[in-house]
């Protein structure tokens, strides 16, 4: 069973860079597709961004574009999320998701591995 971890969340100030972490155990992340999401309080979960099993495409919300980077090391098992220029609506729980499909997917429904979250705070 594919189990995934985030970590490096954290209260920062506006304008700040932040890169979050998705450690995988129990299987090869080379193997799956992955998604970050988040989820604002009294919000319902959003896509933040995709990447497929290659790493040959992404795909970002509009909000995120130019700001948020999603990227993978094979041989740390670990998904990324560098975010940039953040802005106080960034504040949410982020989450790491993995499917076996090669192909990414901006909903979360299609996702069958989910991590348990990490806080980012963004101050104004």
């Amino acid at each position: 069973q594919l189990q995934l971890v985030e970590s490096g969340g954290r209260v920062v100030q506006a304008g700040d860079s932040l890169r979050v972490s998705c450690v995988v155990s129990g299987g090869s992340v080379s193997n799956y597709a992955t998604g970050w999401f988040r989820q604002a309080p009294g919000k319902e979960r959003e896509f933040v961004a995709s990447m497929s099993r290659y790493m040959d495409t992404t795909e970002y919300a509009e909000s995120m574009k130019g700001r948020f980077t999603i990227n993978k090391d094979n041989a740390k098992n670990t998904v990324y999320l560098q975010m940039n220029s953040l802005k106080p609506e960034d504040t949410a729980v982020y989450y790491c998701a993995a499917r076996s499909s090669p192909l990414e997917s901006r909903y979360g429904f299609q996702y069958k591995f989910w991590g348990q979250g990490t806080q980012v705070t963004v101050s104004s």
